[in-house]
């Protein structure tokens, strides 16, 4: 935005003080008359408001973020003080704490696990007795009690072998799978939606009659259709959302239970 310099007024002679001469010619003056007069002549101003600029607006909206950004930060710090992977570690610990998704001795299967946060979560939770089976394209690091599998879960093969792995069906299917974002709201909406509908799709071979479904979806276009057909499946389903999920995120989780 441009703004406009002021024109300075010329005053007319009628109105400008007249030169009278040196101060020699007229005697001296009184100092402190004179500096009163200077200071009557010439009012001091108080200092001059600075303009709002793009880039004050840029600095104002950065704070916001960091501020926004240092408040979820804290349980990224959570997880790392208790030995998470990952943020994402909080978020079903959360989930667990409210709704109880394990048992002691369930079986579980992690989908989209890498690094391991959930896993990690799960192992803890389900005892000595249980059993958690990850799955992830990325590679990861083991972890104790944890038997992996590195594929693409949504190929028929990967999922074939993770039948053979798994051998009995599961008490729990949960599934952290997410596209990668392409900033493109609805279409990263629709592909998240297609990998959770892969994941309820074995769910429903994989999990015992009574079984729990865990999924990460974003809502928008076709979330309401996902949850009616995840609901035609279970005996009843809900959506939540962890303290430790940014508010302002699209980004739920749809709890599955009693598998029919």
């Amino acid at each position: 935005m441009h703004s406009e310099i002021p024109t300075r007024t010329r005053l007319s002679p009628a109105t400008s003080r007249s030169w009278t001469g040196p101060a020699s010619l007229q005697g001296k003056r009184n100092p402190r008359e004179s500096a009163e007069r200077r200071r009557a002549d010439h009012p001091r101003r108080g200092p001059r408001a600075k303009p709002l600029s793009p880039r004050g607006l840029y600095v104002a909206s950065v704070g916001r973020a960091w501020v926004k950004a240092r408040k979820h930060d804290r349980y990224y710090r959570a997880a790392k003080r208790e030995g998470y992977r990952s943020r994402a570690a909080i978020k079903l610990s959360q989930i667990d704490d409210r709704y109880g998704v394990f048992r002691e001795g369930d079986v579980v299967v992690d989908l989209g696990a890498a690094p391991g946060g959930w896993s990690q979560v799960a192992r803890e939770r389900i005892g000595p007795r249980g059993r958690v089976i990850a799955v992830d394209l990325a590679s990861m690091s083991p972890i104790e009690g944890v038997e992996l599998l590195r594929g693409d879960f949504v190929h028929p093969d990967v999922q074939a072998r993770l039948f053979e792995i798994l051998g009995e069906p599961a008490d729990v299917v949960m599934s952290d799978m997410a596209p990668r974002l392409s900033g493109n709201r609805p279409y990263d909406v629709a592909r998240a939606l297609e990998l959770a509908d892969v994941a309820l799709a074995f769910a429903e071979r994989a999990l015992r009659p009574g079984g729990t479904f865990l999924v990460k979806v974003f809502q928008g276009e076709g979330f309401r259709q996902f949850l009616d057909r995840t609901r035609q499946s279970f005996e009843g389903a809900k959506v939540a959302k962890p303290p430790a999920s940014s508010g302002t995120s699209a980004e739920v989780y749809v709890l599955a239970r009693g598998r029919l």
